[in-house]
């Protein structure tokens, strides 16, 4: 057996060197390894060259594959030369082998955009952002601070008389259902428990849980017809429009109706998937809004296209009867609570009835459009882009989906905006602004979704222009805040009349007041609601049996000295308290008490208490 050594090139072979070889080739690339010299003498003195090629000439060809097998086996029987390295076999090159499928695979990569599939972390991001616009909100609506205004201090003052009424069975001194906007059992009631426990801020927290209650709803129920980032946007706009501001502080029907309106508004829309019996649930709840005041009837109609237009997908033709259904539950829940109660009077004389005013439609139109445009604006915007794409998905796998049918999405475009005119076009009819501010903020509630629409469409894609979402937010808080605290100080401060009153009132005297329900509201424990005559409307009986009203009402009675305390404050009603002013002064009988100054938005005033001698 012919020894064998590893060769440096891996081929794992040895040929003899041939008689009369040339030697190593210095120029191999091999020469260089740290080998001494370019031969190995085996055993039997035989010399084998390290550096043969499988080249022709002095170097033997390529041995047969057996040989080459049997010659690699022999290497392990030989001692390895120092300093060579170990190195595999050579094996003759065969073709290629298929190229093996790598054993880690890339995951394919999501698409870029909003997922289209809801996620846990999506729905906790959505909420806590929801959580900050109601704190905005809060702060902005318990920034305002003033005494209470005329209409709070009448419901509060009904609402402590009603459960007097229905606790110990007194006496009503007036007939409340037959001039209040709303059913005098219902939210005076409740506002009174507030009050009773925590005073005026008690009766406006009341208010202030009610529209935060309002925004939530407006978020939930917009999520489920359209996504996250319009309901997130619906609600940061609504939430800083003064009416919202406002009634989150004001201790008045509305922000109670309000919130039961968008309470049966989220019955309808998330049970747009159950059975036609489920939508009932909202007939109550409905129902019960108009009970707390009566201008909600304006919009059950809204409500009811709602459950038509949201169950369309689903049910098609057959989400008609969902809207019949509902239209028949509030109808003989109505009729009932009609029959039942006395409150009809109430709605002729403060809804449907109402005196007409002298107001201009062009000078309503502006007011409201000062109130509450910017928003309507962005939601016209909204509901045109909308109607012209319907793809509410950033997602490129919701490239080809449209959303809901053409049809369908003008539909809800123009009942929802349409519905934020409902009130100015209302009163304008009546050519009164009286309320109009409140109102307002009823029709934004429906408007508010479009409205978050058209931020989401202004931002863009993937929030490309973000800055313009975020000037617009800021304009309408800065508005909001403004015409918030504008309206907060309509009123004067009533705190410094209230402790000159105090020594002067008790339940004998006869009273004549400008706004005297908050005088009645303060010190309803020394004084009430009988006692006290307005200046807008006196019907004043003398000695000998004549009825005298108006102007002259009031000379006969201050001539013969029929009230004890006299309060003006030349706001309510200036042409009358100028007449009473003038009488007061030149009548013997009075004396002028004391005179209290006091600012408001529109500037500076006083207040003039006159006293019987």
């Amino acid at each position: 057996m012919e020894p064998s050594i590893d060769d440096p090139r891996g081929r794992g072979y040895r040929v003899p060197q041939q008689q009369g070889g040339t030697g190593p080739d210095h120029n191999d690339p091999y020469y260089d390894m740290g080998w001494a010299g370019g031969q190995v003498t085996g055993p039997e003195q035989q010399t084998y060259d390290l550096y043969t090629t499988p080249a022709t000439g002095p170097y033997a060809p390529y041995p047969a594959p057996e040989q080459q097998v049997q010659q690699t086996h022999q290497i392990h029987q030989v001692a390895q030369a120092p300093h060579v390295p170990q190195q595999r076999s050579w094996q003759e090159p065969s073709a290629p082998a298929a190229e093996a499928e790598p054993a880690y695979r890339i995951p394919p990569t999501p698409d870029a955009g909003w997922d289209m599939a809801h996620s846990r972390r999506r729905g906790w991001v959505s909420r806590a952002v929801l959580l900050c616009v109601l704190a905005i909100q809060a702060v902005l609506s318990l920034r305002l601070d003033n005494t209470a205004f005329q209409d709070e201090a009448l419901y509060l003052y009904a609402g402590h008389m009603q459960l007097d009424h229905l606790l110990h069975g007194a006496e009503l001194p007036v007939d409340y259902n037959a001039y209040f906007s709303g059913s005098a059992s219902l939210y005076p009631v409740l506002a009174a428990l507030a009050d009773s426990a925590f005073g005026l801020a008690g009766a406006r927290a009341l208010s202030l849980a009610c529209m935060l209650g309002t925004t939530a709803l407006l978020y939930s129920f917009t999520r489920r017809m359209f996504n996250e980032r319009v309901a997130l946007a619906a609600a940061a706009l609504f939430a800083v429009t003064q009416s919202t501001i406002v009634l989150g502080n004001f201790a008045t029907y509305d922000a109670a109706a309000l919130f039961l309106l968008t309470l049966a508004t989220w019955i309808v829309v998330r049970t747009d998937r159950a059975r036609v019996a489920a939508v009932l649930l909202a007939a109550p709840v409905a129902a019960l809004a108009v009970g707390v005041k009566y201008a909600a009837a304006l919009y059950l109609p809204t409500v009811l296209v709602l459950a038509v237009l949201t169950a369309w997908p689903h049910r098609g033709k057959r989400s008609l009867w969902r809207g019949a259904a509902l239209a028949a539950g509030i109808v003989a829940l109505l009729g009932i609570a009609l029959l039942a109660s006395d409150v009809l009077t109430g709605i002729q004389k403060t809804t449907t009835g109402r005196a007409h005013g002298t107001e201009s439609a062009f000078d309503l139109l502006t007011r409201s459009a000062g109130w509450g445009g910017l928003l309507f604006a962005t939601a016209c915007v909204g509901a045109v882009s909308y109607a012209h794409r319907g793809r509410m998905n950033e997602s490129p796998r919701s490239l080809s989906m449209s959303g809901p049918g053409r049809r369908r999405r003008v539909m809800i475009g123009l009942v929802l905006c349409g519905t934020a005119l409902l009130a100015p076009a209302y009163q304008m009819y009546l050519g009164t602004g009286v309320s109009l501010f409140k109102h307002i903020g009823f029709g934004l509630l429906f408007a508010a979704p479009m409205a978050g629409i058209g931020v989401s469409r202004l931002v863009g894609a993937h929030f490309r222009y973000p800055q313009l979402g975020i000037l617009l937010w800021v304009v309408m808080l800065c508005v909001g805040l403004a015409q918030s605290t504008w309206r907060f100080g309509v009123w004067p401060n009533s705190t410094q009349l209230v402790d000159v009153l105090r020594p002067y009132v008790n339940d004998k005297g006869r009273y004549l007041g400008d706004a005297h329900e908050v005088a009645v509201y303060y010190l309803r424990e020394q004084t009430g609601q009988r006692q006290w005559t307005p200046t807008d409307n006196i019907s004043y009986q003398d000695s000998r049996g004549a009825t005298h009203t108006g102007e002259d009402g009031y000379k006969r009675a201050l001539d013969d000295g029929w009230f004890d305390l006299v309060v003006l404050d030349g706001l309510s009603t200036g042409g009358t308290d100028a007449v009473i002013a003038d009488n007061l002064k030149a009548n013997p009988r009075y004396r002028l008490l004391a005179t209290i100054p006091f600012e408001n938005s529109s500037g500076t005033g006083t207040y003039r208490v006159w006293t019987k001698r």
